[in-house]
């Protein structure tokens, strides 16, 4: 469940003047920016956008960005973008410039739906005229670069009925490719964690622990390494519990010390309108403490207010 839903009492026209007030003047009313945002939905908050720029003749988001600062100026834009072209923002930040942040680009590829996937790859293409696939495999090498091409391509079979034979037999292969011989064939775990379905996958690595007595976890840890074990563990952790999988992703971005403030915000801003909720639940089970707990300890400010709200608006 989302945390953020549509406002029912939803009026573009006095949000948008509200906004207008809370940063006319002295100083920003950065609580009134709060509320206004975490109250709508991505979709009523373009609405905001648009009306703002008719009532006020001046862009909304470029109005917000010279106001605020910091990580809550990041958050606020990645509130205010079309949740499909702010994806597309970072994968493309994940990269721009020297080095590459690969793990966006695992969590961006290897853990979202082909419709997904192709609606990214069409924002991306629109919003910086070059391919995703292309500028993949120029920042990326190996197998790692087949694992992201073979994802972009987003080409994964849809269907929901689940074939036993076929699980038992990719379940066989695997093992064949990895555990049963010295060295590892990574083709093959790229073919079947890449192209079945997500039930067929799940009844896989069920089959694979039948038939060897090892989770396929426990093999793509000894027989992979770097990035590719990295995005292969993404692809089971998804497929088994998404809600663990981005839940993880979470603790990870606040455990230790210092924050990873991008990945955070990422993660709240996109899932808020899909599963943020179960996805609380699955931390404070698996971590034994609430993620509010987690972000009141690690952030700060009218950013820790933001993500607050996101987080328990109903």
């Amino acid at each position: 469940m989302a945390t953020i839903a549509p406002n029912l009492n939803f009026n573009p026209e006095a949000s948008a003047k509200e906004l207008r007030k809370a940063m006319k003047g002295l100083g920003t009313d950065e609580d009134a920016v709060i509320r206004v945002i975490a109250a709508h939905n991505n979709q009523q908050r373009q609405e905001i956008k648009n009306k703002y720029k008719t009532l006020f003749g001046k862009d909304l988001v470029a109005e917000l960005k010279s106001e605020l600062r910091g990580n809550f100026e990041d958050a606020v834009v990645a509130l205010m973008t079309p949740t499909i072209q702010f994806l597309a923002e970072e994968l493309r930040w994940a990269m721009k410039g020297a080095g590459t942040d690969e793990s966006i680009l695992i969590e961006l590829l290897c853990a979202r739906s082909n419709n997904e996937i192709k609606a990214v790859k069409a924002a991306y293409e629109t919003a910086f005229k070059r391919k995703l696939e292309k500028d993949i495999q120029s920042e990326t090498s190996g197998h790692f670069k087949r694992l992201l091409v073979s994802q972009c391509n987003a080409a994964r079979d849809e269907n929901p009925v689940v074939d036993q034979a076929k699980a038992e037999a990719d379940a066989r292969a695997i093992f064949d490719a990895g555990e049963k011989i010295l060295g590892t064939d990574e083709s093959v775990f790229n073919m079947v964690l890449c192209t079945r379905s997500f039930p067929q996958l799940r009844a896989t690595f069920e089959k694979y622990r039948v038939v060897t007595g090892k989770g396929i976890l426990d093999s793509i840890g000894r027989e992979m390494s770097g990035d590719l074990k990295v995005g292969f563990t993404a692809i089971v952790n998804y497929v088994w519990d998404s809600n663990y999988y981005f839940a993880e992703r979470l603790y990870k971005s606040m455990k230790g010390l210092g924050t990873d403030d991008k990945t955070l915000i990422r993660l709240i801003v996109t899932r808020s309108e899909i599963d943020l909720k179960q996805i609380s639940k699955t931390f404070q089970k698996t971590y034994g403490k609430t993620l509010q707990e987690f972000i009141k300890g690690d952030c700060s400010g009218d950013y820790r207010k933001l993500l607050l709200a996101v987080l328990g608006n109903n």
